[in-house]
């Protein structure tokens, strides 16, 4: 599968709304552009863009953002394109930044990393870990932690940022074929269908509180928990400061199980300073818990469900997660692809409305581990590899 680099002209860095204007248009029309962004995320809550890398069949450029005066809409109109697909690798950041500037998501996107665990290359695999593979070639790894907001930048940066998509192009190619070859564009296809859903990178901002995991199931203290981290997300994104600075998750926690409702008691919560609670934004948390506790008891959010179901036998499930490494070996795909551990237990308890239970998961993995349910087949090592069975020809 490895293919050999081609050479690629010295990147162009762009300062100016003409020359972004300029190279936009020009890319619109090709068949792919590979993109990549470098930003910086640790002073605010939104991610600020530096510089956005663009390669086409024959350019190479890297536009800075942080230019004065630039203007990016021509990059907007290029990202909305649906004849040019736009390639990326570990695309989440890089999309969240163009939907928080455009307001819209870029189209007919392809994931380098999405394709390569589809093509067979494990989980999750990183994008200097891919271009050895594919190409041979190391990623020259000096500069992955540099502040891109600095100015100037350096040939040395410029040169890293540059590799990131020209190599890519040279990924691309090689992970498309390969797709083609397996009959597994699709399937692909469909593991990047979420990256078009606004909805994954703007989550709900009164969904929030279920990732603190609140060890209760008193409905009041969840229904607190809620308001506080919705009125902390707002606050922070006005703001535009980490989620983190405004107020720490242990302190939200604490306060939904205290429930203070005075400035002093505010200011007596673990990481609450006393200027803290007497400024707005202590006045802003007090009214979110004043709120949350004049809830009527229908309208508080429920404690999340220990399942009421069964738990399968553990036996069971060891021999489904031996089956889907087995058939994940033997096609070659990454196993978090094709099913989840809870994936498995629904399985071995009979359940249908599984995810690894359709589409190409299923004819997979689906169809074989309902059979393995059933009694219908068994798992046999044969010459050194697992193998199934079907019943009648197992050993005893």
């Amino acid at each position: 599968m490895r293919s050999k680099a081609p050479t690629f002209p010295t990147p162009v860095l762009l300062t100016s709304s003409e020359e972004v204007a300029r190279i936009c248009e020009k890319l619109q029309n090709e068949p792919f552009v590979t993109i990549d962004t470098e930003f910086v995320r640790e002073r605010t809550y939104w991610p600020e863009l530096c510089l956005v890398q663009l390669a086409g069949t024959e350019d190479v450029v890297l536009i800075d953002t942080l230019a004065p005066g630039i203007d990016l809409a021509p990059l907007g109109v290029l990202l909305a394109k649906p004849d040019c697909t736009k390639v990326f690798h570990a695309a989440r950041q890089d999309l969240e930044i163009f939907l928080h500037i455009f307001d819209r998501l870029p189209v007919s996107v392809f994931d380098t990393q999405v394709a390569a665990m589809v093509a067979g290359f494990g989980d999750q695999v990183g994008y200097d870990s891919l271009v050895g593979a594919i190409t041979g070639r190391s990623i020259d790894k000096a500069h992955r932690f540099s502040d891109w907001s600095a100015r100037p930048l350096s040939a040395a940066q410029l040169a890293y940022a540059a590799a990131d998509v020209t190599h890519l192009r040279t990924v691309y190619a090689a992970l498309r074929k390969q797709l083609a070859e397996q009959d597994r564009l699709h399937w692909a296809d469909s593991e990047q269908a979420i990256l078009t859903e606004e909805k994954t990178f703007r989550p709900d901002p009164r969904r929030l509180w279920e990732k603190l995991k609140a060890r209760t199931s008193n409905r009041r203290m969840l229904g607190i928990l809620r308001e506080v981290t919705a009125w902390r997300e707002q606050e922070a994104q006005n703001a535009d400061i980490p989620r983190q600075r405004v107020i720490r998750d242990e302190s939200l926690l604490e306060i939904a199980a205290v429930h203070p409702d005075t400035v002093e008691a505010l200011s007596r919560i673990r990481g609450v300073t006393r200027g803290f609670a007497e400024g707005r934004m202590g006045k802003g948390l007090l009214e979110a818990i004043r709120i949350a506790q004049e809830l009527p008891e229908s309208e508080l959010p429920k404690a999340p469900s220990k399942s009421d179901r069964p738990r399968p036998s553990a036996a069971l499930v060891a021999l489904l997660r031996v089956l889907l490494a087995a058939k994940c070996e033997e096609h070659k795909v990454a196993p978090r692809l094709v099913a989840s551990s809870d994936d498995l237990d629904l399985i071995a308890l009979g359940e249908t409305d599984v995810g690894a239970l359709k589409g190409w998961r299923r004819e997979l993995f689906g169809l074989d581990a309902q059979a393995l349910v059933r009694g219908e087949i068994a798992l046999a090592v044969v010459n050194g590899l697992v193998e199934l069975q079907h019943v009648s020809e197992a050993v005893v």
